[in-house]
């Protein structure tokens, strides 16, 4: 298997890779099947949990990565970074008052539904680069790269889809918290994945050109992310009466991401 795999065109390896990180998600986003009657209690403790696993990887997955790259490239990372981080939280903020003077025009303000959306679109936008790292680590077997190697294209593949677990979960589970079927709670958990075949494909393709884009690309996503877990996840989980307990979960969440990040990235 490995040296059939080790044959194809890189592109294809890429390809499979990411279908690979997407069936990741998918089953991240299956655990709302898990529930039989999800209890309010619990469903606010994974609000809290899916806030700390994106504020964790908002930096393990994103910001220390590009950072790293800036480093590589030698470019200026704080000017990246931060211009980057702030267009994607920008891009999130504009998103909101958008939705919000849609919904007053029509007479109607669902909140859940709001935040749902943007849920929704921070992790796609996240998955978006994270595809392109693992497309730009196959594309970059062609061009002889430093640091390219196969192994270690497909252990980021690995590890960007353990990662996905977790973040599947921080949509479905919140989803079915606000009163999503859990099969269409799934189907949107999973759905956030899809990108990345794309993406990874795109990465592969245009190895050159999109490396010296990831950096930006990376902490715009940041932005994106950091800006859901404070204006939606985290007050929304404090609204439960135990606020220490869903505080605990939201550093549960941080965690789990921190040790497959650290493990694995």
């Amino acid at each position: 298997m490995w040296m059939l795999f080790s044959s194809m065109p890189h592109a294809l390896q890429a390809l499979i890779a990411t279908l690979f990180t997407w069936g990741l998600t998918a089953l991240g986003a299956a655990a709302v099947f898990l529930f039989r009657q999800p209890d309010k209690r619990i469903l606010n403790g994974m609000l809290g949990f899916a806030g700390g696993v994106m504020l964790a990887a908002s930096y393990w997955s994103l910001l220390e990565p590009g950072a790293a790259m800036c480093r590589e490239m030698k470019m200026n990372a704080w000017v990246t970074l931060c211009s980057g981080f702030l267009s994607g939280g920008a891009l999130l903020a504009l998103s909101d008052r958008i939705y919000c003077l849609k919904d007053r025009a029509n007479g109607q303000y669902p909140v859940s539904s709001k935040r749902c959306a943007m849920l929704l679109l921070s992790i796609t936008i996240h998955n978006i680069p994270e595809g392109m790292a693992v497309g730009v680590a196959f594309g970059s077997l062609a061009y002889g790269l430093n640091g390219a190697a196969l192994s270690a294209a497909c252990m980021l593949a690995v590890g960007i889809g353990l990662q996905n677990i977790p973040e599947g979960m921080a949509i479905s589970v919140p989803m079915l918290r606000e009163g999503r079927s859990k099969a269409n709670a799934f189907f949107w958990g999973q759905l956030s994945g899809a990108v990345e075949p794309i993406s990874g494909l795109i990465g592969a393709l245009l190895v050159l050109g999109i490396r010296t884009l990831m950096p930006f690309m990376l902490s715009f996503a940041a932005g994106a992310m950091v800006f859901v877990v404070s204006e939606e996840l985290i007050p929304e989980s404090q609204n439960d009466a135990n606020k220490s307990m869903m505080t605990l979960f939201t550093m549960a969440g941080f965690a789990l991401m921190t040790a497959l990040d650290v493990a694995f990235g």
